[in-house]
C-alpha cells in the first residue's frame, strides 16, 4: 500500500506536490470515487484516474550498477555523453540513479523508480556509509589522514568524520592507494577532501554502499537487488549513521 500522491508521482503524471494539488482539486478518482483528501493509501489493484485518464502503476524495481568511468549519473545528457541508463536498454520502466557518481568516478551506483526509497537513501539525515578506493598523487602521512578522520573544512562547510585506511604507497610513482568511508553525499566530496589536504585524486572508485559490494560484476554490468537487500537498506537508513 502506498499513498495516492506517491503512486501518481511514480506513474510520471506529475510531481508529488502537484499530485497533492490535483487530489485537493477533485481531479483524481480511485475506483470511480472522487478523492479530495490527502493520506489515502492504494494498492496496485486499485483503478486510479487523473483528469479522467487511467494511470499505469509501475511495480518498484531496484538495481545495482557497476558504473564505468566516463559515464554520466543522469537519465539524459545535453552533450550526448553516455549515461547510466544506456546500460539498461531492456528496462522499460522509468528508473533513475540514487544520488550520483562523478563522470570520472567508477563503482557502485543504485538505480530505482521508487522515489521514497531514493529519498531515504540520499536525505542528509539518513546518509549511510559509502566506501571509496582513491589513488592520490603523493603519499599522505598519518597526520594528513587524521585530518580526514576528524573532518576538513570545505567551501560548503566542515565534513563529518571519515574512516580512513592507508592501503599502499609507491614512492617511485609518488602515489598512494587510500580507502575512505563517508556517509555524506556532497558534490565531488571525496576528491575535494583529498585536495584540501594536498593530495589530488588521480582515480576514484566506490567499492561499497552500506553492505552492498560490486562482487561478481564487471564495469557496465548490473543486477537487481533482492527484496531482502531492499528491506535491509531501508532499515539501515532509518537507524541513522553508524558513527
Amino acid at each position: 500500500m502506498e499513498r495516492l500522491q506517491k503512486v501518481i508521482a511514480h506513474a510520471g503524471v506529475a510531481s508529488r506536490r502537484k499530485a497533492e494539488e490535483l487530489i485537493k482539486q477533485g481531479k483524481v478518482t480511485v475506483n470511480g470515487k472522487v478523492v479530495t483528501e490527502l493520506g489515502l493509501k492504494v494498492s496496485s489493484k486499485d483503478y486510479i484516474e487523473v483528469n479522467g485518464i487511467k494511470i499505469e502503476q509501475e511495480e518498484p524495481v531496484y538495481f545495482l550498477l557497476y558504473k564505468p568511468r566516463g559515464v554520466i549519473s543522469a537519465v539524459s545528457d545535453d552533450k550526448n555523453r553516455k549515461t547510466v541508463l544506456d546500460f539498461f536498454p531492456e528496462i522499460n520502466k522509468r528508473i533513475y540513479p540514487v544520488g550520483r557518481l562523478d563522470y570520472d568516478t567508477s563503482g557502485l551506483l543504485l538505480l530505482t523508480n521508487d522515489g521514497g526509497f531514493a529519498n531515504l537513501l540520499t536525505h542528509p539525515k539518513y546518509e549511510i556509509d559509502k566506501t571509496y578506493i582513491a589513488k592520490v598523487k603523493g603519499i599522505p602521512s598519518r597526520e594528513d589522514l587524521k585530518k580526514l578522520q576528524k573532518g576538513v573544512r570545505l567551501a560548503d562547510g566542515l565534513t563529518r568524520p571519515a574512516k580512513v585506511k592507508f592501503l599502499s604507497g609507491d614512492r617511485k610513482k609518488n602515489s598512494a592507494i587510500i580507502e575512505i568511508t563517508i556517509h555524506e553525499g556532497r558534490n565531488r566530496q571525496v576528491r575535494r577532501m583529498f585536495e584540501q589536504i594536498g593530495y589530488p585524486v588521480m582515480k576514484l572508485k566506490r567499492e561499497s554502499f552500506a553492505f552492498l559490494t560490486l562482487h561478481g560484476l564487471t564495469a557496465g554490468e548490473y543486477r537487481p537487488l533482492t527484496p531482502h537487500e531492499v528491506k535491509q537498506l531501508i532499515a539501515l537508513a532509518k537507524s541513522g549513521p553508524s558513527y
